[in-house]
């Protein structure tokens, strides 16, 4: 592709060269340049990408574009832009074709609640017969294809990259976490979105290399809904003045309040082996009972979300009913099979407040016992693990104390830092079972009637980190193992 239709959509200064040449990749990490490729130097809070201009130019690199007027004694083409980051979004999009205009484009930003009512959404459009890609925490989803990514949303580079190949395969729509930093640093420019999602907002993300404070925090969030047509709010959240003052889509609002477009009522938890979830109705511009396979009074805002993005795209009412009875999250108070009139969740509760969180959560549903099997991760501050099993004694009726990533410390004297430094400082009761494995048979075999049983701290993850090596570990296969001797026996 030639130089010149790459940058059509920005305004720019050719330095040096010119524009007439054919580009065969666009390149933002000097390390990955090849052969007649244009590499884009991008500033990051760590790391100037201009200061590896020459090393791409010296790797076969016939163009650079620059934000910063550099000496360049090279014969290769030099274009200024004002913010390379926004040049990398307009560029991959040409590049890749401007996938976004061949599928129906959805973001979601909020503090809290982004990956779960991305899952909800995507399975109500499975429900309708719409096939979605996804792209977030859990890296980017096509079909049954797991990409993993660095960030919760990836460089500019990678969304195009990924819009591509769902449009190649099928895919009718994209579902994608829009990360307050994700929208800071341009990474979903060069895409208007059908659909932007708001769901809440608390503090999180302040630091030097996050944001300056809540205001900045607030304001990259509101970047959304100036490059979307479709603003969907959860309308209960105090910053949704604020968040809107500037909001160029039209806007739908969902909450508990009698004045949202949707309006949630009647929330009553639901429990019963294999399914902890949530009924509520709603009224307004569309009148249901509802039905959600995941626990917790939160996760009606979720639905609500989900499901008022959901009829704005035309979806049936049926799609939306049955994606949200029987919506699943990887790794998310995840209900995985098993035999007895128990329930056994995975979920990523790797610190104190996620512990909390879901322990508290469950507390509602008044199981028989709660049991958190969890450990805490080596080489990291020890008031972590003495904060988790603290909160567990404090919160389960019995915690199973096992191994996670342990990474070059013995995994003893993590449970022991836990035990001494958490746990005895409550009542709970506790045992130790050290290999992940065995603690996950334990609790299956020792489960009574009405127990809730969370494994804590993997999730999503298919691996423990030991002494540098990762070694395979899917709980959810173990479960699956387990479940087959028992039988057996």
């Amino acid at each position: 592709m030639l130089l010149t239709k790459l940058l059509e959509k920005l305004e720019y200064t050719v330095i040096k060269g010119n524009t007439d040449i054919e580009i065969s990749d666009v390149i933002y990490d000097s390390r990955k340049v090849t052969q007649n490729t244009v590499f884009v130097a991008l500033k990051g809070y760590n790391v100037d990408g201009h200061k590896f201009v020459m090393q791409a130019v010296e790797k076969g690199a016939c163009a650079v574009v620059v934000s910063d007027l550099m000496e360049i004694n090279s014969n290769v083409t030099v274009v200024k832009v004002d913010d390379t980051r926004k040049a990398l979004a307009y560029m991959s999009a040409m590049y890749f074709g401007e996938p976004a205009k061949e599928l129906t484009t959805i973001a979601l930003t909020g503090t809290k609640g982004k990956t779960t009512t991305v899952a909800m959404l995507k399975n109500i459009l499975n429900a309708e017969g719409i096939s979605a890609g996804t792209i977030g925490t859990l890296g980017i989803i096509i079909g049954n294809k797991v990409y993993k990514t660095n960030n919760t949303t990836p460089e500019s580079y990678e969304i195009q990259q990924a819009m591509r190949k769902m449009a190649d395969s099928g895919c009718k729509a994209m579902i994608i976490e829009a990360s307050s930093l994700g929208l800071k640093w341009h990474r979903t420019d060069a895409i208007n979105f059908d659909y932007g999602v708001f769901t809440n907002f608390s503090h999180d993300h302040i630091g030097d290399s996050e944001h300056k404070d809540l205001e900045e925090y607030l304001q990259c969030k509101a970047i959304l809904f100036k490059q979307c047509k479709e603003g969907i709010f959860n309308i209960d959240d105090p910053v949704f003045e604020k968040l809107t003052i500037d909001a160029t889509c039209n806007k739908t609002t969902y909450g508990f309040s009698e004045s949202a477009d949707i309006t949630g009522f009647g929330d009553k938890l639901i429990s019963k082996p294999g399914y902890i979830g949530v009924h509520f109705s709603t009224n307004g511009i569309c009148n249901m009972k509802v039905d959600v396979d995941i626990p917790g009074r939160f996760s009606v805002y979720n639905a609500l979300a989900a499901m008022t993005t959901a009829l704005k795209m035309g979806i049936s009412k049926e799609a939306i009913l049955k994606g949200l009875d029987t919506v699943m999250v990887k790794g998310r108070v995840e209900a995985v099979p098993v035999p007895g009139n128990y329930t056994m969740l995975i979920d990523y509760a790797h610190n104190a407040l996620s512990m909390e969180n879901i322990l508290t959560t469950l507390r509602e549903y008044n199981p028989n016992r709660l049991i958190v099997l969890f450990g805490a991760g080596g080489n990291r501050p020890k008031v972590r693990r003495y904060e988790m099993g603290e909160t567990a004694g404090r919160l389960a009726d019995l915690s199973v104390l096992t191994e996670d990533n342990s990474r070059d410390e013995d995994v003893m004297d993590i449970i022991n830092d836990i035990i001494e430094g958490g746990i005895k400082k409550t009542n709970g009761k506790y045992v130790v079972v050290p290999k992940r494995q065995d603690a996950i048979r334990y609790c299956m075999e020792n489960a009574q009637e009405g127990d809730i049983v969370v494994l804590a701290g993997k999730g999503h993850e298919d691996y423990l980190e030991i002494k540098g090596v990762k070694y395979h570990l899917d709980e959810r296969e173990v479960i699956a193992e387990i479940v087959d001797s028992m039988k057996n026996k």
